[in-house]
């Protein structure tokens, strides 16, 4: 009787694990086409105004600590983080993609 139980066990087991591991033909049959509607909506009107306004405070921020990064050495990184990344994540990406 305890092997009945122990073969019970394996067999709901495997099942459990069949179905909670999909088949690679599933993963396969998966195609990114790239943005949708909705993630280029939310992109254009909410996300890219959101980091115009980044880049536009980043600027401000890094005029007034200007003086500082100068004494620092370090102008250049100091626009690239403060300016440059938020110019590049509003204006470079494609649209749709975030």
């Amino acid at each position: 009787m305890q092997k009945h139980s122990i073969r019970k066990l394996f067999v709901a087991a495997a099942a459990t694990a069949a179905l909670a591991v999909p088949p690679m033909a599933l993963a396969d049959a998966y195609i990114d086409e790239g943005p949708t509607f909705g993630t280029m909506v939310v992109d254009g009107v909410l996300v890219r105004p959101l980091g115009l306004g980044a880049t536009v405070l980043g600027a401000a921020a890094w005029v007034v600590t200007l003086p500082f990064s100068a004494l620092g050495g370090n102008v250049g990184e100091a626009a690239d983080k403060l300016v440059m990344e938020p110019a590049r994540f509003t204006f470079t990406r494609p649209l749709g993609e975030l």
